[in-house]
């Protein structure tokens, strides 16, 4: 499940809560739905076409699952960057594989998109980025990435100095919380990937600069109860407003869950998988 809370407290009480309240109620209900779709989605599929393994990081271990592409390719292969979001937090090691990335390891998807995926898994009570997720306003980009942030670029790292991946083909995408990460991510690094898609996220418009080589593709629902969609907004305006290669779809009626158009049929998936590093 991917969202911008981190869970939710029952209170039980005497009087018709105001609808600010009630906004909440429903929000937090329709969370708890996700989440328990997407907790089926990791734990009923065969999960054994990933690798499993780890990096740590002030002694902190992040796990983390490597999808590889087919043993019968031989050329370089791109390499996909996914961030979960908070519901996939934890340390089982299969939670973060709900969506895209099971998604991707489907034989049909394989055929179609070969490539290598790395998914690694932020702790309970960690962010991708230290920026509050349901707030209208936009914080700034923090001066030094989190501990979670710093086990992707480890793990990142890992997998292009020992697998046959093809540099000028690094995708960065991630949704939710993730969606915040892959911004944070992307601004602090932008000459290491080939493109952006960042799903129901946000990030800090006044560093949208920073990306002024990547083509990105923002994704967003405008029903979303849990990231504001102005978020996305927000950045789709910064990036306009410099003339950035940006495309930015707002789904009507969309809650939190874009990430099904977004990586789903005539999503983002074929134009990503088109960009390559140096052609731009």
């Amino acid at each position: 499940m991917a969202c911008a809370a981190g869970g939710c407290t029952v209170v039980t009480v005497a009087f018709t809560p105001p609808a600010r309240t009630m906004r909440v109620m429903r929000s937090a209900a329709t969370l708890l739905v996700l989440f328990a779709a997407c907790s089926s989605l990791a734990t009923d599929r065969d999960l054994t076409v990933f690798q499993a393994s780890a990096v740590e990081i002030d002694s902190v271990r992040y796990p983390f699952q490597l999808l590889r592409p087919n043993a019968n390719v031989g050329e370089p292969q791109p390499l996909v960057i996914f961030l979960h979001g908070a519901g996939e937090r934890g340390e089982d090691n299969s939670k973060q594989l709900t969506w895209l990335p099971l998604n991707l390891a489907g034989d049909a998807m394989r055929a179609r998109f070969s490539c290598y995926l790395l998914a690694v898994q932020c702790p309970d009570g960690e962010k991708w980025a230290d920026v509050p997720w349901s707030e209208i306003d936009p914080s700034p980009l923090p001066a030094r990435p989190t501990r979670a942030m710093s086990a992707v670029i480890a793990a990142m790292d890992r997998v292009l100095a020992t697998e046959n991946v093809d540099p000028d083909r690094v995708y960065l995408t991630g949704l939710s919380m993730g969606g915040y990460g892959a911004f944070d991510l992307a601004m602090r690094m932008p000459e290491r990937f080939a493109a952006l898609v960042p799903v129901c996220g946000g990030g800090d418009p006044a560093s949208m600069g920073k990306l002024a080589s990547l083509p990105l593709w923002i994704w967003h629902g405008d029903a979303d109860s849990a990231v504001p969609v102005v978020r996305s907004r927000q950045m789709h305006a910064a990036a306009k407003k410099l003339d950035l290669d940006v495309q930015y779809s707002e789904l009507p009626g969309v809650g939190h869950d874009s990430w099904r158009q977004a990586y789903g049929r005539d999503g983002a998936l074929e134009w990503m998988f088109a960009q390559r590093r140096e052609s731009r």
